[in-house]
């Protein structure tokens, strides 16, 4: 018999869950808390995120749905604090943590933590209170300095010591693709034991197919353009400046082609001069390609417009360098819109052998420049490849993923109370 899971303590430490429903610049990790946690709590488990607060204005306690909350702890400045600086804060963290659990006398029985920022704590709270400690990671470092371009992308030593440790005390892993599994396991020394694949989620409710004209009127777009769509953050690791050098080779080999790109991400709200170090780059980088009249950065956008920039698009295109999974590729395939990602992205093993179309290489801008025009030009084979992103990923769904979350939970009590017994 299963153990009885009914409180789960979940810590997302650098990023709050709630910060992608108000159109924040965030990554998937955000929506996979946010989601994760809302559907447990739809299944009558509750869950308490905690999460550094980052404004002091937001309420430290926030009631999402009525088993779901999620708990502001002070920990450091009421204001953002670049993620490698945030480590000097997990003392106090940890600490409010306890005072808040000890004031509300709430016993969980387990303990899920997301990133090694999170694991850390995890760990901490471990000393004091020996719950069963549940890891994912999102991203390993190991894997991003491998795909660096330079030293200041490159993840500190800390962190690849405390993903190690982590890997060795965590009760149980769950890796969002069987890519990262296998990372785990020869990178990291993993038992695969104690690794579970459990990919990400996708609102089917709100990620569905659209008519394309009234996307594109709902958007103020041009009805009549082929558009390309890039979604998430603005990073080398996206391989975005290879996807601008792949447009301008497909133009110049079919300058009959009326396309353009959109580029969605990146706080594009203040002056040029001012935006991040990447956007800026890719900025000069049209200039300096000419692409400027087909190049258009959307800047950051909620989740509820997203929908519509999935069924105005044409394809979407993650070319990253790595990516344990790829939350917006999997968004688009429940909006029917074909994806072109490389072999480095979790996402590709859920198409790798369909179509060899939709799986490019990292860094090689000819062949992506070549994909994008046979997928944009042959409109059978676009509406075909639609229709079966749309089966591939209904599988996807939050309903599914928190239930085989609340297995690994249940094992991993399980096990542990079975040891506490011999």
């Amino acid at each position: 018999m299963s153990a009885l899971i009914r409180r789960v303590s979940m810590i997302s430490f650098h990023t709050c869950p709630l910060a992608q429903q108000e159109g924040k610049e965030t990554g998937g990790m955000n929506v996979y808390v946010y989601e994760l946690s809302r559907q447990l709590s739809r299944q009558g488990i509750a869950v308490d995120v905690f999460t550094r607060s980052q404004d002091a204005h937001i309420p430290h306690v926030v009631q999402v749905d009525p088993y779901f909350r999620v708990i502001h702890v002070p920990a450091g400045p009421e204001s953002p604090v670049p993620k490698k600086q945030l480590i000097q804060y997990l003392p106090e963290f940890v600490a409010n943590y306890h005072k808040f659990v000890a004031e509300q006398g709430i016993q969980y029985d387990v303990l899920h933590c997301h990133y090694y920022l999170s694991g850390l704590i995890g760990m901490e709270i471990q000393k004091t209170s020996p719950l069963p400690l549940i890891m994912t990671f999102h991203t390993l470092a190991l894997m991003k300095n491998l795909v660096a371009r330079d030293e200041l992308e490159l993840e500190e030593r800390q962190r690849i010591d405390a993903e190690f440790d982590l890997v060795r005390v965590s009760d149980a892993i769950i890796a969002p693709s069987e890519s990262d599994q296998r990372y785990l396991q020869y990178l990291l020394e993993a038992d695969l034991e104690r690794v579970t694949v459990i990919p990400p989620g996708v609102d089917l409710t709100n990620f569905k197919p659209i008519d394309r004209r009234e996307a594109r009127v709902h958007l103020g777009l041009d009805p009549d353009e082929l558009l390309i769509l890039f979604c998430g953050r603005i990073e080398p690791l996206k391989g975005i400046d290879m996807l601008l050098y792949a447009m301008k080779i497909m133009v110049e080999q079919n300058p009959d082609m009326r396309v353009g790109l959109s580029i969605i991400g990146g706080n594009i709200s203040q002056p040029p001069s001012q935006w991040s170090k990447e956007l800026q780059k890719l900025e000069k980088l049209r200039h300096l390609l000419r692409l400027t009249p087909l190049v258009r950065f959307a800047g950051q956008q909620p989740q509820e417009v997203l929908p519509y920039y999935y069924n105005a698009a044409d394809v979407l295109v993650m070319p990253s360098h790595y990516e344990s999974f790829g939350m917006a590729a999997a968004e688009a395939m429940a909006c029917g819109t074909p994806i072109i990602t490389t072999n480095a992205t979790g996402i590709s093993t859920l198409i790798d052998g369909r179509h060899d179309l939709l799986i490019t290489s990292v860094n090689n801008p000819l062949l992506l420049a070549s994909q994008m025009a046979r997928l944009l030009m042959d409109r059978a084979q676009h509406d075909q490849i639609s229709q079966q992103m749309l089966n591939t990923v209904q599988d996807l769904n939050w309903t599914t993923v928190a239930e085989q979350v609340v297995k690994v939970y249940a094992a991993t009590l399980e096990h542990e109370q079975s040891a506490a017994r011999d």
